[in-house]
């Protein structure tokens, strides 16, 4: 059989209107939040001169995830990702598990980048130091989110258009400023310790997640079998050069200095004084702000999803008729991220999400050789048969990999969302809904 569930692939009640650049973008501001802001100078300060090279030993094994990712999401053209490669590969309650686990991941990251935002706004406007300040402005910039998301997911990815040039060209500018008048950076280069890197590995990872934000709306995409495995692979390449060049620009410009609490803002600073450390506070906004409007348009479609398939309330998988838009996913999800913005920290948040979504890349990459033979995918021939397997192997192995570096406090606060979807799930069973 070509598709076991052809019905639910066609019976999509929202539009599409997501194109291949759409799709990019999209996938942009999924990786590209507020980790790039964060990182450099915890990378230099540990790292030192190696630090640009660790980008690399990160990034490039990202693509053992990403390849077979982009392979299972060939495969379909509705909205959920992970929820529907789980569904088909394992059954519903794998599919719930799956798709609440993501939403939980996304979640987490909404709120932590979010925090992070009000903290670069203090820098240009101290005001948002205090609790009252930054307690409004976290609870006004979820609420703009909520509603650029209620408007239609056109608005939202015209939004994504904007903000994707309004981050990337300063950070790009400044990084090339910073190597044409420093040069590389003539520190040593030394090899860390095995130890460091465990230490290292998930807050590097989480600078290189959310490229995998497109899949999740497969229903509202053109073309979606082929645009977002291309858009995806693509713009996840381009993130990793960039990052390379930042980092190196970094060392060049700062050396082993952190640059405290906004290290790019410092080196905004050291090179163009405080006009740079503006320039880069600003981009950090816009930054954040694309990272967390990409996940505020794709999440609550996760929920959407779950509701459709029978594994929510079907509260969750209302539409809008006049915007064709999830109103009811978007504002249980935006509201749900105050609270967690609101009592939790960056560092917590950030290494939640990179540990919940690491599980849920497992469980993509493991169904894609159930889905490759349900839906009769041509043999592979030649080096392929060797290499995919390969490829697939070691992603799953650099996933447990990274899961092993999760500590005790983080896997808390991810049981405590578990449990709020395990009460959503019983309530759907209860109320009699069919799974699938």
């Amino acid at each position: 059989m070509t598709n076991p569930f052809p019905a639910a692939d066609q019976a999509e009640a929202l539009k599409r209107d997501i194109g291949w650049l759409g799709s990019a973008v999209i996938a942009l501001n999924g990786i590209m939040g507020a980790g790039i802001f964060a990182l450099p100078g915890s990378l230099a300060a540990d790292f030192g001169a190696f630090a640009p090279l660790m980008i690399i030993l990160f990034g490039l094994p990202i693509f053992l995830i990403a390849l077979p990712l982009a392979e299972v999401a060939s495969f379909y053209d509705r909205t959920g990702g992970p929820v529907a490669y789980a569904r088909e590969a394992f059954g519903p309650f794998v599919a719930f598990q799956t798709g609440w686990t993501y939403f939980v991941a996304r979640l987490s990251a909404f709120a932590a980048n979010v925090t992070v935002f009000a903290a670069y706004a203090a820098t240009l406007a101290p005001v948002f130091e205090s609790l009252f300040a930054r307690t409004l402005l976290i609870a006004g910039v979820i609420a703009l989110f909520a509603a650029a998301n209620l408007a239609s997911v056109r608005h939202a990815v015209g939004g994504l258009k904007a903000l994707t040039i309004l981050k990337v060209a300063p950070l790009l500018a400044l990084a090339l400023y910073a190597l044409a008048t420093q040069g590389l950076s003539q520190g040593e280069v030394r090899l860390p310790e095995f130890s460091e890197v465990e230490t290292a590995s998930l807050l590097i990872l989480y600078a290189f997640v959310g490229f995998e934000h497109v899949v999740v709306l497969g229903g509202e995409t053109k073309d979606a079998r082929r645009t977002i495995p291309r858009a995806m692979t693509a713009t996840l390449l381009a993130t990793i050069a960039l990052y390379f060049l930042v980092q190196l620009a970094y060392a060049a410009a700062m050396g082993d200095d952190d640059g405290g609490k906004a290290p790019l803002a410092a080196f905004g600073r050291t090179l163009l004084g405080e006009a740079g450390a503006v320039i880069i506070s600003l981009a950090a906004l816009f930054s954040i702000a694309g990272n967390c409007l990409s996940s505020a348009a794709s999440t609550p479609r996760l929920a959407y999803a779950l509701a459709r398939d029978g594994l929510l309330p079907g509260w969750f998988a209302q539409v809008s008729k006049t915007r064709a838009t999830p109103d009811n996913a978007i504002v249980f999800f935006c509201g749900l991220a105050l609270a967690l913005a609101l009592t939790n920290g960056f560092a917590l948040l950030a290494v939640v999400s990179t540990l919940a979504r690491l599980l849920v890349y497992a469980v993509s990459l493991a169904a894609l050789p159930i889905v490759r033979r349900r839906r009769e995918a041509p043999p592979r021939r030649g080096v392929q048969k060797i290499l995919a397997p390969a490829v697939l192997a070691l992603g799953l192995a650099f996933c447990a990999f990274a899961v092993a570096q999760s500590k005790l406090d983080s896997w808390r606060v991810f049981g405590a969302l578990l449990l709020v979807g395990a009460v959503l799930y019983a309530i759907s069973r209860r109320a009699g809904r069919p799974a699938g």
